[in-house]
């Protein structure tokens, strides 16, 4: 564990870009989603990318190989609807500890291949922990204000299964990303605190929000700042933004937190905004651009890329944040 405390006073560290992105490109039908042990299952499985972790674990091994090969310290699982709440939507709750288990167990692999080809420079596989599709603290319903699709409760017990799973699988961090709604994160976190109690256990925990629009606040309605300061008694290896926006409209929210706390600063933005077709025209070079900012600003020491992003812009990045040094923190303890 003590590794990545290490090499984040050493350098900026590189996070990988999106496993969604990267999966599309392949277009798997729903035959290639179900393979042979799920061709009759009862429910359609297409968009089910965390599945693929057990019917295509070939082509997530390949993306996670790709994103090291481009330069990233970190890949993430992919296991973002890894929980049981996301997975009712395919009637696959049971699944779900196999799905985080398995999705770890090969980033693993791929992170200690590189590692011993590599051992100056060290790979690490974070445990990607989505946010789900409900939220606790706002009502899905206009005509029923204080109604909530899921509790604080509910989402505890899911977040916990995955994070055991994950841990099991061999996640070396925990990432909460894409945060929209801080009672879900907290839910986590909370989750987290009790599998670390309990296993008697150091875990690293990396937290990244969403700014979800030009208001520059989350979707329960916290600015950067607030989100940072509602989750600041938890002990966090960083905090940062990710996804929604791109790099330079990201920069105004790392700029707010980052004198703010002695945590590391982590983001990853999209690729730009997205077109009128729901794709991604930032070029690497492009994103590269904007990403140099946060560095010559000495804004961050995680840097990665979210929707859009592939191993051509993560190699971009990697390259400028080679040259810089990483933001000071100043309690950086294991």
């Amino acid at each position: 564990m003590s590794n990545i405390y290490k090499a984040l006073q050493e350098r900026i560290l590189v996070l990988d870009g999106a496993m969604g992105t990267m999966l599309q490109a392949y277009k798997f039908t729903e035959e290639d989603f179900r393979g042979e042990r799920f061709k009759d299952y009862p429910t359609p499985l297409q968009g089910n990318n965390d599945l693929l972790s057990l019917t295509q674990p070939e082509a997530i091994k390949t993306i996670h190989g790709k994103y090291f090969e481009a330069g990233a310290d970190i890949i993430e699982t992919n296991t973002f609807s890894g929980t049981t709440i996301a997975m009712a939507d395919y009637q696959m709750e049971d699944l779900v500890y196999e799905l985080n288990y398995q999705s770890a167990k090969i980033a693993k692999e791929v992170a200690e291949e590189f590692t011993a080809k590599e051992p100056h420079k060290p790979r690490f596989v974070a445990g990607s922990i989505g946010p789900t599709n409900r939220t606790a603290s706002m009502s899905p319903d206009v005509n029923d204000p204080g109604y909530r699709a899921v509790t604080f409760d509910e989402l505890r017990i899911a977040y916990k299964q995955q994070v055991e799973a994950l841990l099991d699988g061999g996640a070396d961090i925990l990432l909460v990303e894409t945060v929209f709604d801080t009672l879900n994160a907290k839910a986590a976190l909370f989750a987290i605190e009790q599998v670390k109690e309990e296993r008697k256990i150091a875990i690293p925990v990396m937290l990244s929000g969403t700014i979800t629009d030009a208001s520059g606040r989350t979707l329960s309605g916290q600015t950067a700042e607030a989100f940072l300061i509602s989750v600041s008694h938890i002990p966090l290896l960083s905090i940062g933004f990710n996804c929604a926006l791109g790099a330079n409209l990201l920069q105004p929210h790392l700029e707010a937190i980052a004198s703010k706390t002695d945590f590391a600063i982590s983001a990853h933005p999209n690729a730009g905004l997205p077109n009128a077709f729901g794709e991604y025209d930032e070029t690497p070079e492009e994103m590269g651009e904007q990403i140099e900012e946060y560095l010559k600003k000495n804004l961050i020491n995680i840097i990665g890329g979210c929707c859009g992003t592939s191993p051509e812009h993560i190699r971009v990045i990697a390259n400028i944040a080679a040259k810089y040094k990483p933001r000071k923190v100043l309690e950086l303890v294991d």
